[in-house]
């Protein structure tokens, strides 16, 4: 359950209308005057994208450890799970989409940010990695605020390994997509995030690697308007196309069938 359902309404911070917290989350998280895209929980993603029943997670199990003796790391990796109700920051499994199967990867910002430890890396690549070994395409959603810092060189070590995955994915000829969600930043952006062969993003999304005040601040000038945004990004060609959430299910599909692959086994479409 997305956590907007925990209250009974909650202001748009785009155009200020009042909505009904409820309502919200049957309309996917986004606000129906003025189409803002609220932050959308792993689960919800997976109950909107995959035939029903289809989804199996894999590696719920795989917990964060504390390898450099961070203080206050373990504290903080419990009031996550709590906040999230997830193990990690991102949700793994394999699933179909009209009958397609797929390995999918989603992160959640809910869980400290999104950020790319040990096991958020590990988990992504073997998602990548079982849509290898099951020659089947791979759909990842990713929104994060980077490398998970109290976890030092090893969460700098995921960079490699999960663009790593996907350079073998793409010698083994099946298609990475990724949807870029508010944010995505840092080392996600600067490793598998920018790599897939199809590149969607939700609107208005924050997309980058440093955030406008550092480079502000290093380079003494003042950004555009709407630097680093969606729509930006798509005018500079570093996203191919800009998808509303209620229409990426149906984008999905599509691309998918472009690039061959149809479903064998229909019971489980929705």
């Amino acid at each position: 359950m997305s956590s907007t359902a925990a209250i009974d309404s909650i202001a748009c911070p785009a155009c200020k209308s009042s909505i009904d917290a409820h309502s919200l989350r049957l309309n996917l998280n986004v606000c129906p005057s003025c189409q803002y895209h609220f932050r959308m929980e792993a689960p919800d993603r997976v109950e909107y994208l995959a035939d029903k029943d289809s989804f199996v997670e894999f590696y719920r199990n795989m917990k964060s450890l504390n390898p450099i003796s961070m203080d206050g790391y373990e504290e903080k990796l419990f009031e996550a799970v709590q906040k999230s109700r997830l193990t990690e920051a991102v949700l793994t499994g394999t699933c179909t989409i009209d009958g397609i199967p797929i390995a999918l990867a989603i992160m959640s910002f809910s869980f400290m940010g999104g950020s790319m430890g040990s096991v958020v890396g590990e988990k992504i690549t073997r998602a990548i990695m079982i849509g290898v070994e099951k020659k089947c395409p791979v759909v990842i959603y990713a929104t994060s605020g980077g490398a998970r810092m109290q976890e030092g060189i090893f969460s700098l070590m995921q960079m490699a390994k999960t663009a790593s995955a996907a350079a073998e994915l793409d010698r083994a000829g099946l298609p990475l997509f990724l949807v870029l969600c508010d944010p995505t930043t840092g080392g996600v952006t600067a490793s598998f995030a920018m790599l897939g062969d199809i590149i969607i993003a939700e609107p208005g999304a924050l997309i980058g690697f440093a955030g406008p005040r550092v480079i502000e601040g290093t380079i003494k000038q003042s950004l555009p308007e709407g630097f680093q945004r969606a729509e930006f990004q798509l005018e500079k060609g570093f996203v191919d196309v800009i998808c509303p959430r209620g229409e990426q299910r149906a984008l999905l599909v599509r691309l998918l069938k472009m690039h061959g692959f149809t479903g064998q086994d229909k019971e489980g479409k929705r």
